[in-house]
């Protein structure tokens, strides 16, 4: 399979204004300073001016992707996102590494979980949360060519399924249901298939949502599963407040449709550090942990509504 840095690699060999730029992230680009010369700019441990030297680059008629890791580039630097990117809508692209639980081992100064309401909260910013690598290397083109700026939630897991064509704000719609709506983005998608396919076994009809991209949010696909389900899931690995389900229920209320909504989120603190596998049992954040929460969930709106 094709590897992320490859397909930067090639589309920078295609368009010579794409500068690729780091502070002290090299490891999954390590391999692009010897291809690009002086098209890779290494910042060093210095977000602040990483992301003031993408926007004057922009300004040059550049095209800047710029590598940090999540926590530190979108909160160290804010102001110069959103004053010096956001403001004049510059086409740079910021990539974060190891957001929210790939943070693994890592404490709470290094976990990503505010990033999505930080990033949204800017006006004009975009944000780009692939499932794995195969969905960041289809939504990569994409998102180097659009002419706004872009944060990206790097996520290089491997894939659990082939998915759908990568199409800009829209989300992949990967089974349909009538009980209820798993949506989900980032590295938990391969949770929420496991999820969606546990409830199925139990005689559920669940649908499934990789959203992709956050902002722009595919409104029509979130309002369509509630209308049908009437019960949404939103699953993240990100603080409950200012993510997917703050996005969702603005949505609702903004649209005036009628669903439940269940967050299968952090409600307000960092996780414990531990390996990927572990933190996901810890929080409850497997498929089967999840797929029991959701049957609770609908077992007790079944017997209200009955």
């Amino acid at each position: 399979m094709r590897t992320y840095e490859a397909a930067l690699g090639e589309l920078a060999e295609i368009d010579p204004r794409i500068v690729v730029l780091t502070a002290e992230n090299r490891a999954a680009i390590r391999g692009l300073p010897a291809r690009l010369g002086d098209r890779f700019v290494e910042a060093g441990i210095a977000e602040q001016t990483l992301v003031g030297m993408s926007a004057g680059l922009a300004l040059r008629g550049r095209i800047p992707v710029a590598h940090a890791l999540a926590t530190f580039l979108t909160m160290r630097p804010f102001e110069f996102i959103r004053t010096d990117v956001g403001i004049p809508g510059l086409p740079v692209k910021l990539v974060g590494s190891v957001p929210g639980f790939l943070s693994e081992a890592n404490g709470p100064t290094h976990q990503a979980l505010e990033d999505v309401a930080l990033m949204r909260g800017i006006p004009g910013m975009r944000v780009f949360a692939p499932a794995d690598e195969e969905d960041l290397l289809l939504g990569l083109p994409h998102i180097v060519a659009d002419p706004a700026p872009w944060y990206v939630r790097f996520n290089t897991r491997r894939p659990v399924m082939a998915h759908a064509p990568f199409r800009l704000g829209r989300a992949e719609v990967v089974s349909e249901g009538t009980d209820a709506a798993i949506l989900t983005y980032g590295a938990l998608f391969e949770q929420g298939v496991e999820a969606a396919r546990l409830l199925a076994a139990a005689g559920l009809s669940v649908a499934l949502l990789n959203l992709r991209t956050l902002e722009p949010f595919d409104e029509e696909a979130v309002l369509a599963a509630a209308r049908a389900t009437g019960f949404l899931v939103t699953l993240e690995d990100h603080f409950e407040r200012g993510g997917l389900y703050s996005i969702v229920c603005e949505l609702l209320v903004r649209r005036r449709v009628a669903a439940e909504v269940l967050p299968v989120a952090l409600p307000g603190r960092w996780f414990e550090p531990a390996l990927f596998d572990d933190v996901l049992a810890a929080e409850g954040f497997r498929g089967d942990q999840i797929a029991a929460r959701v049957r609770r969930s609908l077992s007790v709106r079944t017997r209200r509504n009955a």
